[in-house]
């Protein structure tokens, strides 16, 4: 069970490294070169991967998510900025300084980008097929499937919540209404949630040590390995991106 959405597209046909490799660049150039037209041209071309990679539409809820961090963003350095000089607008008797409001816009569109850049390694990209090229690349087996348990375990807690849920339903539990009701719903879900998830962590745990997890000798694997097209020159075009924008920064 993971997030990858199966869709027949050129990005997901793109070497996962490869991808991976641009998760990192595209959000250190928005590091590196701090100006708003900057970071917009590189949210923009990571939406158009995603419209490429026809998953736009699945990062959306993940945006929704982040809505609450970015809008205490915008009102923490709206209103505290050290640098706050200029009154942009006023929310009641709260003043906005414009300074503080490009800052949070600033740092609004770098986390967007960050989301937006690790959908598209995520939502396009199968867990095994990274995990193994990784691995092939000499990354330690432990570190793997420590990583690929990282990407699964999102949705499999969202699906043992569900059932716990129904679960809890069928029982007579009231778990919809207003935000009270969900809220009260919501903490008899931990204890079940959290040992379901200790209980499956031994299991798997017992699993991979059947199969010889911890053997020692040479490790084989179980699917050939893929050659991806294009794979060289994207990761090539992606360092030139990020030398070139280390030497205008330096320049500038």
């Amino acid at each position: 069970m993971t997030l990858y959405v199966d869709k027949d597209s050129f990005i997901h046909n793109i070497d996962p490294l490869t991808k991976l490799l641009f998760v990192f660049i595209s959000i250190a150039l928005t590091y590196i070169l701090p100006t708003h037209l900057f970071v917009i041209c590189v949210l923009a071309f990571t939406l158009l991967l995603l419209l490429t990679g026809k998953v736009f539409t699945y990062i959306l809820p993940v945006i929704g998510v982040s809505l609450l961090l970015i809008i205490s963003i915008i009102i923490v350095q709206g209103f505290f900025h050290p640098d706050r000089a200029t009154l942009l607008f006023e929310i009641g008797s709260l003043p906005i300084y414009k300074e503080g409001f490009a800052f949070a816009l600033l740092l609004t569109l770098r986390i967007i980008n960050m989301v937006c850049a690790f959908g598209i390694l995520i939502l396009t990209t199968k867990p095994d097929d990274l995990v193994e090229s990784l691995i092939n690349k000499g990354m330690s087996p432990k570190i793997g499937y420590v990583f690929l348990s990282v990407l699964q375990i999102i949705p499999q807690m969202i699906a043992m919540t569900s059932k716990i849920t129904d679960a809890q339903r069928a029982r007579g539990m009231e778990t919809e209404g207003n935000l009270l009701t969900r809220i009260k719903s919501f903490i008899p879900l931990l204890g079940p949630v959290v040992l379901n998830s200790l209980n499956d962590t031994r299991e798997r745990s017992i699993a991979l040590e059947i199969r010889g997890f911890n053997a020692k000798g040479t490790k084989t694997f179980l699917n050939e390995s893929f050659h991806y097209k294009y794979g060289l020159i994207l990761k090539i075009i992606l360092v030139i991106l990020l030398i070139a924008a280390i030497v205008w920064r330096v320049a500038l």
